[in-house]
């Protein structure tokens, strides 16, 4: 545990509450994830990051969704699961999220949240990849081991019983390419990607679904501590985007351009 002698990073672990509330999951949820799915991911925050980070946990059932403008702004990375009500959030909350990356908050896409509103959107694609829920075993391997996300992640991640995603996964290229899965049936999958939106981080990472207990793994609350601090605002990037400016005439006061070529010259 890091003792932090700073303010702590502030991180918001956003869940849409529906398998853990649902009459068809809730029994097997409730052995699975007891606190939910959110609740596991935020007690693996807390126990690897520890003094460093200020955890909080939002879900879909809440007043705006959990993400009222108080959150928003006081939230440096945030972190999105989302499944079967992807089309339930509210526009006008993906457009606040949108901006809040644009201008420097660190999100971290989590699993089936690859067909979230807030991916598409910063996306610009359809997000949509291949998949198959039968127990296979998955690889997780490093292919950037030398990148902050990959600190101290064993090579390959194993584990034992998830649900397959495979390409093509409709991404655009991702600027850091950190981790490549491999399955049971043989497929593979761009596991762990990243880029930069604004002024903002994106980490999108598939290891965990709702039908396995994967968030309890020990290298996966590992991958997503690490992509908490990977994605934090850095110094001077935090702050309202940039506007339209209009600026003053003449730009060099008083001063002419002279020697350069300029339209209708006539080499001698």
């Amino acid at each position: 545990m890091t003792t932090s002698t700073t303010s702590p990073l502030r991180v918001t672990v956003w869940g849409e509450n529906h398998h853990e509330t649902s009459e068809g999951d809730r029994s097997a949820m409730a052995e699975r994830y007891p606190e939910g799915m959110h609740g596991a991911i935020a007690a693996g925050l807390r126990e690897l990051l520890g003094d460093e980070v200020a955890v909080r946990t939002a879900t879909r059932d809440q007043p705006d969704h959990g993400l009222t403008d108080e959150v928003l702004d006081s939230t440096d990375v945030l972190t999105w699961w989302g499944h079967l009500r992807h089309d339930d959030i509210h526009d006008e909350i993906v457009e606040k999220v949108s901006q809040r990356v644009l201008d420097g908050m660190g999100l971290l896409v989590l699993h089936s949240a690859h067909f979230s509103k807030i991916f598409k959107k910063l996306m610009g694609t359809s997000c949509a990849l291949a998949w198959r829920s039968t127990d296979d075993a998955e690889l997780v391997w490093t292919v950037s081991p030398g990148h902050p996300i990959a600190e101290g992640i064993p090579h390959p991640i194993v584990i034992g019983a998830q649900e397959m995603y495979g390409e093509f996964f409709d991404v655009p290229a991702p600027d850091e390419l950190i981790f490549i899965s491999s399955f049971t049936g043989g497929e593979v999958f761009r596991s762990g990607c990243t880029w930069q939106r604004g002024k903002g981080r994106i980490f999108y990472f598939s290891p965990g679904d709702q039908d396995f207990p994967v968030y309890h793994h020990p290298d996966i609350k590992r991958v997503l501590a690490n992509g908490v601090r990977w994605a934090a605002p850095r110094p001077g990037a935090a702050g309202a985007a940039q506007g339209v400016v209009s600026m003053p005439r003449p730009y060099f006061d008083g001063a002419r351009l002279t020697g350069g070529w300029t339209e209708g010259q006539v080499d001698a």
